[in-house]
């Protein structure tokens, strides 16, 4: 299930809060990730929470 209120276009404007490399958006788990970093960022009611915090860690 996809969350219409997240606008894809906002990707082009955000990267990495750790690298600074762009974002791929996963649809499906609705995360930002960062391929670089090896972390995704959670997209919670169309916002994406850039907090390394918040950030899963992916193998």
């Amino acid at each position: 299930m996809t969350d219409p209120s997240f606008d894809r276009h906002m990707l082009e404007g955000l990267v990495c809060p750790v690298t600074q490399s762009t974002l791929s958006y996963d649809a499906e788990k609705q995360e930002l990730v960062s391929k670089s970093a090896k972390l995704a960022f959670p997209i919670r009611g169309g916002i994406p929470i850039m907090l390394v915090d918040e950030a899963r860690k992916l193998d």
